[in-house]
This record gives C-alpha cells, structure tokens and sequence, in this order.
C-alpha cells in the first residue's frame, strides 16, 4: 500500500502517536521480535524527523531501527498496517463505519470489471479502494452490529481475482507497445499474478483492519497476524514455510555451535572437589581460598538421532536432521536413523543432502528402507528393531534424540525397546512436535513413554534451537 497518511490513519499528536509506537512495539515482541527500549525510543525520534505525511516513510523509518533482519518484514508489514492503517476517508462512509458495498450479482459483476481495470493500469490508490468495497461488501457475516466479523477468505471466494487473469491480459495486449514473443507473454502473465497476489493480501489487510477496529488492534495483531517461519507450528507449516526454514539451519548452526563452544569451555573447568578443596583449606584455617577442581577429561559425546519422518511430522524430523549435521564438528560422532515402522541408518544421505535440503525427504524414502508390509509408522516394530540391529550405536557417552509424535496407529509401543535404548545410552530426550494436551489421546502412547525417557513438545523451529542449545551434550 502506498500514499500519503490522512488524521485518521496517524494522529500527529505526541500521545496518540507514542500509544501507537508502543503497541506496534508490544504486537512485534509478542511475535518473537528482540525489541529492547533503546530502540524504541529510536523509532520515536524516526518518527519525529521524517513527520507523517508520507505512510511509505512512516513504514520505512519504524522499519529501519525496529528490525533486525530481511525475515521479520513480512509480519512487521502487517502488523504496521493494523496501528497505522491507511486512510480510508474515500472508502468509509461519513460516519466512520463501513458501507454496504456492492451486493448481490450485478453489484459483484461490476466490482470485478472494476478491479480487472485497476489491475490493468495498476493504479494502487484504486486497488485500496476496491479491496475496501470488497471486504464491506462480502466480507461480513454475523447477526448483529456487535457481533459482525469480517472475513478476507469469504470475499476472495466470492470475488475470485485469480480468475481475471485472461481479461487482465488481454487488455494489457490491446494496450500499445506489448506485442512480443512467447516468452515475453509469459513474462506478462506472471506480473499479473503478481497484481493479483497483491490485491489479495490488501483484501487481507482491509479484513484485519476492520477486525481491530471492533476487537482491538492489540489482540487481532497478536493473533490474526502470522509470526516468522521459526514460530510456525510444525505440524501446520506448508510447503514454502518449510523451505524458508531450511534457508535458516546454516545462521541457526552457526549460533548453536558458539552456545555450545562456551558451554564445553565452562565445563572443561571441571567441579569442585569437595574433599581436596576441605583437605587444602586446613593451611588457611578452614576457609577454602583455593578451591580443587575436579577437571573433566577433554572428550567429545556421540549423538543419535532416531526419527518419525511419516505423515506431518516428516519435515520437523528432517529440519533437525539438516541442523544435526550442520553442527556433526560439535561432536566425536553423529548417526541418524529414520523409520517409518522399519529402521535404516540415513547419515551419508543427510550428509549429502545438505547440498539439496528441498528433495531430502524424497530421498530418504526413496532410498531407505523404511516401510515393511504397510506405510503407517510403528513405534513399537521401530524401537525393537533399532535395539536390536543397531545397539552398537550406543554407549556411555551416547545421547539419544528420538523424534516423533508417538502415535502408534494402535500397535504394541513396545516399551522394553525403548528402556533397553535408555539403559545403553547416556541420555535419551523425546522431542514431540504434538502439544501436550493432545499427549494420550486418540493413539497417542505419549505418556507411556514419557516415563521411561524425558519428552519435550517442541512445536516450532525457535523451540527447537532452544532445546537443542541446552540439551545437547558438552
């Protein structure tokens, strides 16, 4: 969106603008964002040099000393456009309140002949314009002025933009100057659906402004915005918020390995001995100047990964995979296991697969042998056969990571499996990407095996860097 910011979209008053900064800040760290006090008040002081007449700049300044990096924008955007909102005074009646908009067939057959025009021209102040009709429209769904909702998914449905494509670009072949090969059509028809794509998510921006103003910006930017790749469940995260994780495991890698570096130097310090430091404090009348340390020998642990890469919870079993071997120099020795309901060692395929994360989980269960007579995971056939077949893997120094959601489609879990894993190895840590309310239910056997091993949700990427940088072994 673009234009000039009107009273109503920013008040210049220093109260008003200050409640405004504020939330805008309070909506960002909510999402994650490291927003400390110094910034703020430097975005404060943005805002007084580059004054309000231009939303654009507004956006840029809060933008430039609030951000720390190009992955926060796309929630900084929307979250921005909820406290500083465009000016609608042409698309709201006088009283502030939303129109009825066009209704019924005729009302949509004109609104989309309109928006085909806008989207031909790309004239932006039109386009904010019919995504304000749009939502007002057919957006609302309700019984009651104090109950009324406004919905973007309802009104693409009805107004269907992607379908103007062939009218858009016919025009646009009419206009002069656009005759050209194949391939410069092409070209067209993909910046007409980057027209589209855009009018549709200022469809969305329209239908979350028009929530807040009944719900409170506070609450719709806290919950109707979505947060960054590394906050998003894994469990729901699409195609293209999986690949744009996969983009993070090597700045991700970089900062664990640090983590972990200083932890093996405090550890390396050794512990106090207790009996020595008592035995030397007798020259000093008691009091233990110098303590005696018990220092550890310089040794790096084993890891084991074993890892669910069915159904939903493949791609958070192969991110940690990714992570696993981008950190394998922490450690003396990594092994990565996968199955389904049977066990094969995938370390080389990981180790080659760091070149092309995007097809890795294809080429596991391409080359791996993983599936027995069915495709459905067996926790129970899986943990038995891992004990079995791969015990050498484990050790006194061995720490075991076991991913999965522990649903065993109705099998035997097969807990003697997993307390003979827990009884050869170091430690063993479950990490679950279900939440633990939904731990037991249905064929989960969460609880079952969460007493005879430490199980930990770990729902998105930003959960599991923390655990990994505190759970690892030093």
């Amino acid at each position: 969106m673009s234009g000039p910011v009107d009273a109503a979209a920013v008040s210049p008053a220093p109260t008003a603008t200050a409640t405004r900064l504020t939330g805008l800040v309070a909506a960002l760290r909510a999402h994650g964002f490291g927003i400390g006090t110094g910034e703020t008040v430097d975005a404060g002081h943005a805002l007084e040099a580059v004054g309000f007449t231009d939303r654009e700049r507004v956006r840029e300044a809060l933008a430039a000393t609030l951000l720390h990096g190009e992955a926060q924008r796309p929630v900084f955007d929307r979250v921005f456009d909820l406290y500083f909102p465009l000016g609608h005074t042409r698309a709201l009646g006088a009283d502030g309140t939303a129109p009825a908009g066009p209704a019924g067939p005729t009302g949509l057959a004109a609104l989309r002949d309109r928006l085909a025009e806008a989207l031909t021209t790309a004239d932006g102040a039109a386009l904010d314009r019919l995504a304000a009709e749009a939502v007002g429209g057919f957006g609302g769904y309700g019984s009651g002025p104090e109950s009324d909702g406004w919905s973007s998914y309802q009104t693409l449905s009805r107004l269907r933009p992607e379908t103007l494509l062939a009218r858009v670009r016919e025009r646009l072949r009419a206009a002069p100057g656009t005759e050209g090969p194949e391939f410069t059509e092409r070209l067209l028809d993909d910046e007409i659906r980057r027209r589209i794509e855009a009018f549709r998510e200022r469809v969305r921006t329209e239908a979350r402004r028009r929530v807040a103003e009944r719900q409170g910006r506070d609450r719709v930017a806290r919950r109707a915005v979505a947060g960054t790749a590394d906050t998003v469940d894994f469990l729901l995260a699409g195609r293209a918020q999986l690949d744009e994780l996969r983009r993070t495991v090597r700045p991700l890698a970089r900062k664990l390995a640090t983590r972990l570096a200083a932890r093996r130097r405090r550890a390396s310090r050794g512990e106090i001995d207790l009996r020595r430091t008592l035995r030397r404090s007798l020259s000093t009348g008691g009091v233990p100047v110098r303590p005696v340390l018990r220092r550890r020998p310089p040794r790096r642990p084993e890891l084991v990964l074993l890892c669910d890469v069915s159904g939903s919870v493949a791609g958070f079993a192969q991110f940690t995979m990714l992570l696993v071997q981008a950190l394998h120099d922490q450690f003396s020795r990594v092994r990565v296991f996968a199955f389904v309901n049977r066990v094969d060692e995938v370390t080389g395929l990981i180790a080659r697969g760091a070149a092309d994360p995007a097809g890795l989980g294809d080429r596991i269960l391409a080359e791996a042998e993983l599936t027995g007579w069915h495709g459905q995971s067996d926790y129970g056939t899986a943990l038995g056969e891992f004990a079995d077949r791969y015990a050498g893997a484990l050790g006194p120094r061995t720490v075991v990571f076991v991913l999965g959601d522990a649903r065993t489609n109705g099998s035997d879990p097969n807990l003697a499996a997993l307390k003979t894993i827990a009884d050869r190895a170091r430690r063993v840590h479950w990490l679950n990407p279900e939440q633990p309310s939904l731990w037991g239910t249905g064929d989960s056997v969460a609880p079952a095996y969460a007493d005879l091993v430490e199980m930990r949700p770990c729902r998105n990427a930003r959960q599991l860097g923390a655990l990994i940088g505190r759970l690892l072994p030093v």
